[in-house]
């Protein structure tokens, strides 16, 4: 169980980053210049910005170059089913951000609005997008996906409140 543990968190880390990180960064600029789809309503809405969507990106490849700088330290003590790389990392952070997107995206159509609960979908969009597109280069053990699939919820619910707490959300969700 340990394995599966670190391996999954050493794999997601970038992901998970590049998905906090829009929430500290208060962007202004929507993503959508506050353009309606051809149903009448925003195709994102104002919570997705220029600055949450290259920002997310950024943040997430840093972190994940410092886990490229940590892997030799790393694996001294453990070894990992697997190491990260740039091209890892790129759509690990991209994969997240296109997911949590196209999340807003889906809570759009459905006129959910703004900061209104989605269970499942706000917890999950950008592991999943994130995870279907490393894939491509990865290969994923399912108890890894598994794992993740089941404890980013606790997780995101969790970093919710705290920037709630932190008056970084309005909302606990």
């Amino acid at each position: 169980m340990l394995d599966i543990i670190i391996n999954s968190f050493w794999l997601i880390i970038p992901a998970y980053c590049a998905n906090l990180s829009p929430v500290l960064l208060k962007g202004k600029y929507p993503i959508d210049f506050r353009k309606n789809f051809v149903d009448g309503f925003r195709l994102f809405g104002d919570g997705k910005t220029i600055e949450g969507l290259f920002g997310g990106v950024f943040f997430g490849i840093f972190i994940g170059l410092l886990l490229i700088y940590l892997q030799p330290f790393i694996t001294q003590f453990y070894a990992l089913h697997f190491q990260h790389n740039f091209l890892t990392i790129f759509l690990l952070t991209t994969g997240a951000i296109l997911g949590d997107i196209v999340g807003s995206f889906i809570k759009r159509r459905f006129r959910i609005k703004r900061g209104d609960p989605t269970p499942i979908l706000d917890q999950l969009d950008f592991l999943i997008l994130a995870l279907v597109i490393v894939s491509i280069i990865i290969d994923l053990k399912l108890s890894w996906v598994i794992f993740l699939v089941i404890v980013t919820p606790l997780l995101h619910y969790s970093a919710n409140i705290c920037a709630f707490l932190l008056k970084l959300k309005s909302k606990p969700w």
